[in-house]
């Protein structure tokens, strides 16, 4: 008698043994049964090994051959792709080194005006890739919720529409697609339209999309297929000969083919495809069913209220491995993953081992919050992957860590467990959260940031010499305001008093590819952002606003990386005491204002909590003593790290291909020495802090005389090409003048009269130099000549490129302030414009936030240490309405009075 056949189980009409007898023939292979069995008719092995082996080879010997070059085609690879396409019902398979890079090559299909139509609840690493050819590709990108066949319909065009992207059952919702009747609906009303599925949270053991319409399937092997997260794979099916074609020709192309060994060892993951699947649903519905008792809202294909359980019972074999959970609180969720001990912490599915995660914080952080709140992400969703251990233990665990995070307790009427369920809902947490953004939206923050002067080694840093550079106490201050309108504003006072403002809403939000959490910016500007801004918001700025329209793009640039999510309305406010454009980075000091203040409004960045006094006896069991360094060193050298990124970001809209050395100097203060990666003087490129550095007091010279640097450098390196051997060697004298400084700013031995001694000699000779190399200038050997006369006697050199631009005068401790006003009186008197400064203090600084600002009015008041200062500005748009108290005191002062006035704030914290 034949054995009864599910009509459930699913039978494949592919090869198989021939039949024993005429009367007789053998029954199509179960699934199992295809995932044990490796055979492919095409490839023999000469000696049948029962396992396919590894031909690790990069090359074939021979002409015309079906294998040359393993990145075109490899054996292993070939057995791989036969065995996938068959437990797939495809005619055609590729392997590629990812499940992105999977749907990479399929996007490559698309052309610039091409639409997708995708869905609304997607991997976190699907959306940023679509976010990334909406932006960079001109692909036009529909997010629909695909739950409903007829909410495809409206965004379906005959001849635009390319590619409709589902997902079902999605992660990490199971939201259920009908994929069945949205490819009958794209077929019918566009023909040439490419249905494609990502199968992997089913695997082709549940689910084959392409026995229901679709044109492509793709799945993370990483997940089912391998089973054993050792290995990163992603495998495509089709039965199109024309689409497997241009797929396999993208392949070859890039060269992101599966490895020989990453494919032995998925071959080996798919022979107990079908037998790990089968005990992970199983434990699936106990786990599922368990949580559902106890209240939780709970998403599994499994449970008898799940929406779309009919769609998906008519589509797959069953329930898959993967389900989520709502507590009701975000906190909660997060000490229920952190309580859990069996259940491993990861972004990935998939595996022999039980996994769970929060995949707002995990795998889809990537997406923008808001987004995620449009498309009803809770964030408080735990994810569970269930893996192959005794259903018990993995429930136990479970029970346990809910236990242990308080999302359960013991009901004695009941004599059971039942869900705790938070003090508050939903809704009200919304609000909640809603207000705290809001909140910090309207803190004012105050910082600054020094400039720079090269003390040692300009000119000669482009060919390979070190630099010693070093922070000038001349500073950039910015403020930030809080708007209430909707609006963002600049005020740049030191160029041409630039005001302007835009509609935030207006912004090329379209344009930005948000970054992922913990994500950095690329090492390359995102032109197209850059594009966007020039054409839009800042198309209006004229060239007789050259100098302001880049400072804007800078900002906005950065704004619209970092506020992307928040999008806040303030206004920001620039002033300095560093003259613009004479050589002591004053964009750099901009550019770290800038960035430390958007980091601070998005909270990107946050300060350490106060110091906390004590005065309690010195025992075991007092706390820890804080020493104040007066603001020094209070601002972690990590945030100054995350400053110091995006301020080179800003330098690089401003200036193409800077050093790093401006900012670097505007964020960590101090000196550092300085050589150009591959150029330098026998020695490694790179920039390197000079501890110990003691802060020096000099006069700092602006002849108002302006320079092209571009010119100057050009006309050094001409001279080279010229004399090679006259500036070889005054490089190399330059190089020893270099490390001499260094040496001797290091020196803790050296005494301060010892110090200024040496360098003041060094001063003279490196000046010498830079005067053979043609980079002085008249204006600049007037102000040296007036500093060395009697009864001065200083040190003066250039500083920066030269030909007109600073001079730096080193002036020594024990130099009588009445000599030191008379210098100050004869270099004014000769049309220069002298500043007494300081050179090697402290870097990017904040107002503190936790002591008042002193306004100089009636109205300040102390506040208790936790509260967040400086205050709050009351409205201040539009831009002619009464301004707040600490902007509008900001903007009134005075040039030489604003660092005093400043300074008197409150306390400053310094990096």
């Amino acid at each position: 008698m034949a054995p009864t056949i599910d009509p459930k189980v699913p039978r494949h009409d592919l090869p198989t043994p021939e039949p024993e007898s005429p009367l007789r023939s053998r029954k199509p292979y179960r699934f199992s049964t295809l995932c044990a069995t490796v055979e492919n008719p095409d490839q023999k092995d000469q000696y049948g090994s029962s396992s396919v082996p590894i031909y690790q080879s990069a090359t074939f010997k021979g002409v015309g051959n079906v294998y040359d070059y393993s990145r075109s085609g490899n054996p292993t690879r070939s057995h791989l792709e036969h065995h996938i396409a068959k437990i797939s019902s495809a005619e055609h398979a590729l392997t590629v080194s990812s499940g992105m890079a999977a749907l990479d090559v399929i996007l490559r299909i698309l052309k610039p005006g091409d639409e997708i139509i995708a869905g609304d609840d997607l991997y976190g690493g699907t959306n940023r890739l679509l976010t990334y050819i909406r932006s960079h590709g001109g692909v036009v990108v529909h997010h629909v919720d695909t739950t409903n066949p007829a909410s495809v319909l409206p965004f379906i065009h005959p001849t635009k529409t390319a590619m409709i992207l589902l997902e079902s059952p999605t992660n990490p919702l199971l939201k259920i697609a009908d994929i069945a009747a949205i490819s009958k609906d794209v077929k019918e009303r566009a023909p040439d339209a490419i249905v494609v599925v990502d199968n992997t949270m089913m695997s082709p053991y549940l689910q084959r999309p392409l026995e229901h319409g679709a044109d492509i399937v793709y799945d993370s092997a990483t997940k089912y297929l391998s089973g054993h997260h050792d290995l990163m794979a992603g495998v495509i099916t089709c039965n199109r000969d024309d689409l497997k074609k241009a797929m396999a020709f993208t392949i070859n192309s890039i060269g992101n083919a599966l490895a020989p060994n990453d494919c032995f060892l998925l071959l080996r993951g798919t022979k107990t495809l079908a037998l790990r699947m089968d005990r992970q649903q199983a434990t699936s519905q106990l786990v599922a069913t368990y949580l559902h008792s106890l209240g939780f809202p709970t998403h599994y294909p499994g449970l008898p209220d799940h929406p779309g359980r009919e769609i998906h019972e008519r589509i797959a074999a069953g329930n898959g491995a993967v389900l989520s959970f709502e507590t009701g609180d975000k906190e909660l969720s997060e000490r229920v993953v952190g309580a859990a001990r069996l259940w491993g912490i990861s972004v990935s599915f998939g595996c022999v081992n039980s996994l769970i995660s929060m995949p707002c914080v995990m795998s889809h952080a990537s997406i923008d919050p808001k987004l995620r709140a449009a498309r009803g992400l809770p964030e408080d969703l735990i994810r569970l992957c269930v893996g192959i251990e005794d259903p018990v233990d993995l429930i136990d665990d479970l029970e346990h860590a809910l236990i242990d995070a308080g999302a359960i307790a013991f009901d004695a009427q009941q004599n059971k467990y039942i869900r705790v369920v938070p003090s508050t809902n939903d809704e009200l947490n919304a609000a909640v959260q809603k207000l705290g953004l809001a909140e910090a939206d309207q803190q004012e923050w105050f910082v600054s940031a020094p400039g720079k002067i090269i003390l040692f080694g300009e000119h000669a840093v482009v060919h390979g010499v070190t630099a010693v550079a070093a922070s000038v106490d001349l500073r950039c201050y910015g403020l930030t305001t809080p708007r209430n309108d909707g609006k963002l504003s600049v005020h740049f006072a030191d160029i041409d008093n630039f005001y302007h403002e835009w509609d935030i809403e207006s912004l090329p939000w379209d344009a930005v590819t948000p970054l992922a959490a913990g994500e950095e910016h690329s090492d390359v500007l995102d032109q197209v952002l850059i594009d966007a801004i020039c054409a839009g918001p800042l198309a209006d700025l004229g060239e007789d606003a050259k100098s302001a329209k880049a400072a804007a793009l800078a900002f906005l640039y950065m704004y619209l990386m970092l506020s992307h999510p928040r999008r806040s309305s303030f206004n920001f406010t620039a002033r300095a005491t560093l003259p613009v454009g004479a050589g002591l980075g004053s964009s750099a000091s901009f550019s770290t204002c800038a960035a430390t203040s958007l980091l601070l409004v998005n909270r990107a960045i946050m300060l350490p909590p106060p110091p906390q006094p004590t005065s309690a006896p010195a025992d075991s069991s007092a706390p820890h003593v804080h020493v104040s360094h007066q603001g020094r060193r209070f601002i972690p050298p990590t945030t100054a790290e995350q400053v110091n990124k995006w301020a080179f970001v800003a330098e690089k809209v401003l200036h193409g291909n800077p050093s790093g050395v401006d900012n670097s100097v505007a964020v960590f203060g101090g000196a550092l020495a300085y050589t150009r990666a591959g150029f330098s003087l026998g020695g490694k490129g790179g920039m390197e802090p000079i501890q110990g550095f003691k802060s020096l007091k000099f006069l700092l010279t602006n002849s108002t005389v302006p320079r092209d640097t571009k010119k100057l450098v050009a006309g050094v390196g001409l001279l080279k090409t010229n004399e090679p051997e006259l500036v070889d060697s005054i490089l190399k004298s330059i190089q020893s003048i270099s490390e001499e400084a260094r040496r001797a700013l290091a020196d803790p031995e050296l005494s301060r009269v010892e110090l200024l001694a040496a360098l003041s000699a060094l001063i003279n000779e490196n000046h010498q130099h830079l005067v053979t190399l043609g980079v002085s200038h008249p204006s600049l050997e007037t102000i040296r000549a007036t500093t060395a006369a009697a009864p001065y006697g200083l040190s003066t050199k250039l500083t920066g490129a030269g030909g007109g631009g600073c001079a730096v005068t080193l002036v020594p401790d024990d130099f009588q302030d009445s000599a030191l006003d008379s210098l100050m009186a004869a270099l004014t008197q000769e049309k220069f414009v002298p500043y007494l400064t300081s050179v090697g203090g402290s870097g990017m600084g904040i107002l503190s936030p936790y002591t008042p600002p002193n306004l100089g009015h009636a109205s300040a008041t102390v506040v208790p240490p936790d509260q967040v200062t400086p205050p709050q500005t009351p409205g201040v748009e539009p831009a002619d309405e009464p301004l707040g108290d600490l902007r509008l005191a900001f903007e009134k002062q005075g040039g030489p009075q604003l660092a005093q006035w400043a300074d008197a704030l409150g306390r400053w914290l310094y990096v």
